[in-house]
This record gives structure tokens, sequence and C-alpha cells, in this order.
């Protein structure tokens, strides 16, 4: 993993990135086909020639995925790159966003798990409990429906990918500095992970 991790640094950032779009765009794709195509609400809407919203949503989120990450990854790359100034690594903002890039392949592995149990385990979800999914999360400890729903979002955030997308991190920071580990586990957790558990308090507070 240690080896593939420092290839994938080395490798053409550019083709990486077409390719999580691409894979994010068939994740997409398949659960719409597959799950949401089914949830009852939309097949009466369907029926009654009401999709034509849902369709132009759709379509945007289709091509709204590049943008969403150009924008992620600029924004983390950025947080990140504070944090090493701040403990005096000297990584380019460069490095920095390709690492923000590798480590995002991380959240594809819930969307993959998220398929597979309402299309091999549960069948027939509603729009609630598909929405309100997040594999190895928070959320899944709790009963949603009884949940306010400003804590919907904060749950389902802290879950076992997230944790694993900040060793992500952190690897990247280790490897494109090759300096000590430990100092790569402050820079990452005093910038982007505290930044994310902000992020959280603002929402939980914010939410109306």
């Amino acid at each position: 993993m240690r080896e593939l991790y420092k290839s994938l640094l080395q490798y053409d950032k550019k083709l990486l990135f077409i390719l999580l779009c691409l894979l994010t765009f068939l994740l997409l794709l398949a659960k719409k086909t597959f799950i949401e195509s089914e949830i009852a609400a939309f097949e009466v809407l369907e029926q009654k020639g009401e999709m034509g919203f849902f369709y132009l949503m759709n379509g945007l989120q289709y091509l709204g995925i590049p943008l969403m990450y150009l924008y992620k990854f600029t924004v983390i790359a950025f947080v990140i790159w504070i944090g090493c100034f701040m403990f005096g690594y000297k990584l380019t903002y460069e490095q920095l966003w390709g690492v923000a890039l590798i480590s995002e392949f991380v959240f594809l592995i819930p969307e993959v798990l998220k398929i597979g149990w309402f299309f091999f385990v549960v069948g027939d979800p509603d729009y609630f409990d598909l929405s309100a999914f997040y594999p190895f999360s928070l959320l899944q400890l709790f009963d949603y429906t009884s949940l306010p729903p400003k804590w919907m979002y904060p749950l389902k955030a802290l879950n076992l990918f997230e944790v694993g997308y900040w060793f992500a991190l952190v690897a990247g920071v280790h490897y494109s500095a090759n300096k000590r580990k430990n100092i790569a586990y402050y820079i990452v957790f005093s910038s982007y992970v505290l930044m994310f558990g902000l992020w959280l308090l603002y929402w939980v507070n914010i939410y109306k």
C-alpha cells in the first residue's frame, strides 16, 4: 500500500482526476438507475409525467462532478498548505492538491457499499432510507426518524471512511515531504481535521 501511494503521487494528476471523475460518474449513474429509479415516490412522479425537474437536477449533478472536485481539492490543499507553513514543511500547493486528489479515492468505497446494500440486502428503500444511510457512520447507531434534522449531516459525516481519509492525507504529506510522520499528523490534524470539526459545529449551530 505504501509503494502504491508513492507511485500515485508521481503519476499524472490530470489522468488521475479524469479517472476519479469517471468512477464517480459511473457510481452516481448506477445509484440513480438501480436504486433511486425503483423508489415508489419517483415511480409515481414518472407516471404523472412530473419527472422533468428531477432529470434536470440529475443532469446538473453529472456535469457538476469535476467542478465539485476542483473546488474541494483547491480548498483542502490550501488548508493543509497553511498547516505545512506553520510547521515549516516546504510542500508546494501543487503537491498538496495531488495529495487531496489521491486521498479522495477513499470515498468511492462507501458509495460502492451503499449501492450494494440497497441492491442486494435491503431492497425497495424509500427516499429517506436512502438519504440517511452512510456505511459505518455514527448515524447508523441512531434511529434517524427520531433525530432532529440538524444532526443528520454531522452524524453521516463522522464515519470510518472520513477517518481513513485523514490518514490518507497524513500519508500523502509524509511521503511528499519525506520527513518524520509525526509532524505530518500534526499538520493534517491541526489544519484539515480542525477545520472539518469547526465546520460541523458551525452546521449544528446555524441549522434551522
